[in-house]
Order: structure tokens, then sequence, then C-alpha cells
């Protein structure tokens, strides 16, 4: 928590931003939507991990059904997307464990959105258009203006990873699929330092295809998948996709990252046969995002703490 006079002009800041992401996605034809926050599958994510809601002892006692903690409101919007719905957004807590740090807090507030019959474009467009209304067109963190008005560059990661980690794509994609320690150490210590420095968001595209378990497979070059993240300041603002709507190829990931998790001696969670069955009945093509909302909104008041935009953040219950 920050002085007393800086609290309340970021919570004010806070309520604007969400004022005015409600209006963007209003003005562009978005439904706001609300999915639950307890559900049987949380997510099959080999880096994400969960809380219980219901867990599974109290489940078997009580007969109750086993729930987790939404990590991502995803599932249940793509569900949406399938039932006929249209583009539709969601402002939602989603809960993560573990997960604490200067941009991390196990609570937090995730923007997600989806736009039915567009690509990665479409949505990237969206996204920097929010994220320049949000802040104005441009962040100031530690002294350094970031220019965020749109358009903003795009760089495949593979891109990336030869230019700032002197990595060959072969050598990035072998890195991704065989030796994800590698693979995130380079990213974490030579490319994201590196997209730090420039002056400009950067979105980065096209990241390895085993690296987007609910994303698609670019066509014409399956290696990698319609997967961005936008970078601004250092500070990874989202995780978009191509949405994969292929019902077969999503279970075949979902039993992959079982098999992961349960390698890694990590909790295995169920998988959401609910969603696999709209994906099943059809799911239209589409365009999806997920903001940290309280990212963004740190980035506005120029700082990447997320706990100075909270109300309270973890360490303060």
């Amino acid at each position: 928590m920050t002085t007393t006079s800086g609290y309340v002009k970021r919570l004010a800041e806070r309520a604007r931003a969400l004022e005015t992401t409600r209006a963007f996605f209003a003005s562009r034809g978005y439904l706001e939507v609300e999915t639950p926050i307890a559900i049987p599958s949380p997510g099959l994510d080999l880096h994400l991990d969960a809380f219980e809601a219901v867990p599974t002892g109290v489940a078997m006692a009580t007969g109750a059904p086993e729930r987790f903690l939404s990590t991502s409101p995803e599932y249940q919007m793509k569900r949406l997307l399938a039932a006929g719905h249209g583009r539709i957004f969601q402002i939602t807590r989603a809960f993560r464990a573990g997960e604490v740090g200067e941009r991390h807090n196990p609570e937090f507030t995730i923007l997600e959105f989806y736009r039915p019959g567009a690509g990665t474009d479409a949505v990237m467009r969206d996204t920097e258009q929010l994220v320049a209304r949000v802040t104005g067109g441009s962040v100031t963190i530690d002294g350094r203006t970031i220019d965020v008005r749109p358009p903003l560059p795009r760089l495949t990661l593979l891109e990336a990873f030869e230019r700032y980690a002197a990595t060959p794509p072969d050598e990035t994609l072998r890195l991704a699929e065989h030796d994800e320690d590698a693979f995130f150490e380079k990213l974490a210590f030579e490319v994201e330092p590196a997209l730090a420095t420039l002056d400009r968001g950067v979105f980065v595209t096209e990241y390895p295809a085993s690296q987007a378990s609910l994303a698609r497979k670019k066509p014409g070059d399956p290696r990698v998948a319609e997967r961005f993240e936008l970078y601004v300041a250092g500070v990874e603002l989202c995780n978009g996709f191509g949405e994969l709507t292929d019902a077969g190829e999503q279970r075949a990931r979902f039993e992959r990252d079982q098999a992961a998790r349960a390698g890694r001696k990590k909790p295995v969670y169920p998988i959401d046969e609910r969603f696999l069955d709209a994906l099943a009945r059809g799911m239209p093509e589409a365009g999806g995002n997920a903001i940290g909302f309280d990212r963004l909104v740190a980035l506005a008041c120029g700082t990447r703490a997320i706990g100075e935009v909270l109300a309270f953040s973890d360490g303060e219950l």
C-alpha cells in the first residue's frame, strides 16, 4: 500500500480504467458476461497451479462436486461462443497458487475477450487500441517514456530469440519442445530484458507450437502457433490466441499436459469434458486474449508493481 494520497489516487485511476475498458468494448459491440469462479477444471497448463475450492476429500465425504478456483474464465467463455454468442468480454477475479511478486498476486483481476470470425491481427488491434485508451498513449516508468500508440510493432518469437539471444530458429524450437528450462532461461534473462529497453510496446508473436496448448497452429507452418504477447516496459501484459477449435486435437493436448504434470509430480486436474463437448458441437473460428488488468492499471499509474493499484495485496491481508 502506498501513501494515503497516492493510494487514493491510484484506486481512483483503477476505477477510471474499469469504466474506460467497459465503454471501449461496448462501443465495439462486445457483450459483457460473467462466468463461475468455482469450476470443475482450472486448466492443465504445466506452469499454473490452482487453489481447491471444494477439495477432493470434502467432495467424496459430502457428495458435493469437486471444484477449483478459476485460473482463467477461458473454458466457460468458449462454451458461450460455441452456443452462438458473438463478441464477449469479461473482467473477473482469477486465482493462481504460488504467484507472488512485483507483478503477481495469488488473486488478481483478468480481462478476457473473444472475437468470433476474427484472427490474431484483429485481436491485437483491439488490444493495442484499448491499451492506448487506458494509458493515454504512453507510460512513464523510471523516468523513461514508452510509446504505446497503435499500430505497435510485431516481432515473432523466433526473431526475438535470434536477435536478442543469438539463438537460431531451429535451436529455439528444439529448446521449447525438449528443454523448457533452457528455453525459459533464455526468455527470462536475455530476450525479455532486451524487450524492456525498447521505447515502444511490442507484440511478440508465433510462439513454438509446444508452448501453446490452447492455440491453433499457424497455417503453412505447424512448428509455431497463433499465440501472441504484448510487452510494455518489460511487463508482459497479455496472452492471446488464434483459438483451437478441433476437439480431438484439444483432447490430445490436454492428455499430454496431464502426463507432463504427473511427470513433474504436480497436481493433475480433470479434463473439462463439457468444454470439449462444446468444441465438438462447433465453436466458430475466433481470436481471444487475456490481459492482466492489474498490470495495465499499474503501467498507467507509472509503476510495474501491481500491489500499488490493489486495495489490498496478499501480503496485506
